[in-house]
């Protein structure tokens, strides 16, 4: 099969200061703490007509670890909660989508189902949510919880949070609200459905207070990777953003995950697979070593442990011996898929402690790119043409340095091989990402269930 004719997806993940776990640190990276670093940040990935800017999002600090967490950025301390500041870009940008990390684990609903149709409506129809299980101990701490909720019970709860969205998110049909002044009439009864759910964690009757988007609803973005992970994506995800270090493990995935769709009366068409890329490019290759090393060099060795410790659920890592080999672990109830995915790496390259959290301190447990513009977009060419992404969520080592750069030097590579747009051909999120207007599932309209 041949993708000639197709063009791939683009993302930029925005996390402040930069990816990298020590970009704080360089004098290459913005402080990223006021609302003109993100609008800089969007109007950078809008000119070059990305799809989508994407937010992660924590509830909790790390104080449990508190001196390595007081040398790290990425500590729990975000400079805006991700709905607000989505709001505010939505006022600046026009066209590019805007998706925000919101956890199932600890919100209602209602309320996410509300918050986001609000901002589709005040965007017209660029937004998404990504759903993520919370998996940080010190989040659960601030909710009522004694310590992290498990992993099956987590998902139990995210599966049955979706289908409450997603059934709010049709309370309404298209042309219920007829604003009609002539007869007195504002919205069609008979175009109201109530969702009357009753469940295990929820009971929902609805209906959303807020009037279809131009989109229809917001796009539906899933993170997990886990066997519980894949399963929800395939049942309600348009889009899952997922890690993978090699092609073999990507195309594996990406013909797993689309093979269940089938399953939920879905065709593949309708999700699209964008892995995480953490790209350093420079015009010359050892130009761009050079700038990871310089990165890498400003990693400090407590930070670099405590890295490790949270992705792999295993806070004895920071007393393991550096120089030594991943000692045995205990199955988290965290991050399922990450760990396995970094002790997969750890076996393959017979890497140690300190290797391991060189390794992931930029990319996490994403594919790390370094290398000129022409080697990078051979390696996403052949992802892409071989079926292991339908596109990529740029996370750039530094900001706006890295997502610059790869706009600079990338971006017009792609556009040389045919993989990527010139323009935007629509206006929401959906046309950007070639997803279908989704066709809600038809429930009594209101007034015949009273």
């Amino acid at each position: 099969m041949s993708r000639r004719n197709e063009k791939l997806s683009l993302g930029a993940f925005l996390l402040f200061t930069g990816h990298h776990v020590a970009a704080w640190r360089s004098p290459q990276a913005s402080d990223s703490q006021s609302l003109s670093d993100f609008v800089q940040f969007a109007r950078i990935a809008e000119d070059a007509k990305f799809d989508a800017i994407f937010l992660a999002d924590m509830v909790g600090v790390r104080v449990d670890r508190i001196e390595a967490s007081s040398r790290k950025a990425h500590s729990g301390v975000y400079p805006f909660e991700p709905l607000t500041l989505l709001s505010a870009l939505a006022a600046v940008t026009s066209r590019i989508g805007l998706v925000a990390t919101v956890s199932t684990s600890f919100n209602e609903p209602f309320n996410v189902a509300r918050q986001f149709a609000s901002l589709d409506r005040l965007s017209g129809g660029r937004t998404g949510w990504n759903l993520v299980t919370s998996t940080e101990s010190s989040a659960a701490l601030n909710f009522n919880h004694d310590g992290l909720v498990p992993h099956a019970e987590r998902y139990a709860r995210a599966e049955e949070f979706a289908d409450v969205v997603l059934g709010l998110w049709d309370s309404w049909d298209e042309d219920a609200f007829m604003r009609d002044r002539s007869s007195g009439r504002y919205f069609d009864p008979d175009k109201l459905h109530l969702l009357n759910h009753q469940g295990r964690h929820f009971k929902v009757r609805g209906p959303l207070n807020i009037p279809p988007s131009p989109q229809g609803r917001p796009v539906l973005v899933q993170a997990g990777s886990s066997g519980p992970g894949k399963e929800l994506a395939a049942r309600t995800a348009e889009a899952i953003f997922t890690a993978q270090q090699t092609l073999e493990d990507a195309v594996s995935f990406y013909a797993d995950v689309k093979g269940r769709l089938p399953n939920y009366g879905r065709d593949p068409d309708e999700l699209k697979i964008l892995p995480g890329i953490f790209p350093v490019v420079a015009d010359s290759e050892s130009e761009a070593k050079e700038k990871f090393d310089e990165l890498q060099s400003l990693i400090l060795p407590q930070v670099g442990l405590d890295l490790l410790a949270g992705f792999l659920g295993a806070p004895e890592i920071v007393h393991a011996d550096p120089n030594g080999p991943i000692p045995a672990l205990k199955e988290t109830e965290g991050g399922k898929s990450r760990q396995a995915l970094l002790l997969e790496l750890a076996r393959r390259e017979g890497l140690t402690v300190r290797d391991l959290y060189l390794r992931i301190a930029g990319a996490r447990g994403h594919w790390q790119l370094v290398g000129t513009p022409t080697q990078i977009a051979d390696q996403l060419e052949e992802r892409f043409q071989n079926y292991g992404a339908d596109g990529f969520n740029v996370m750039a080592p530094t900001l706006p340095g890295g997502l610059t750069d790869f706009v600079r030097l990338v971006v017009p590579e792609l556009r040389r091989r045919d993989l990527f747009r010139e323009e935007y051909e629509g206006t929401t999120l959906r046309d950007h990402l070639g997803l279908r207007r989704p066709q809600p599932a038809r429930r009594p309209a209101a007034v015949a269930a009273e």
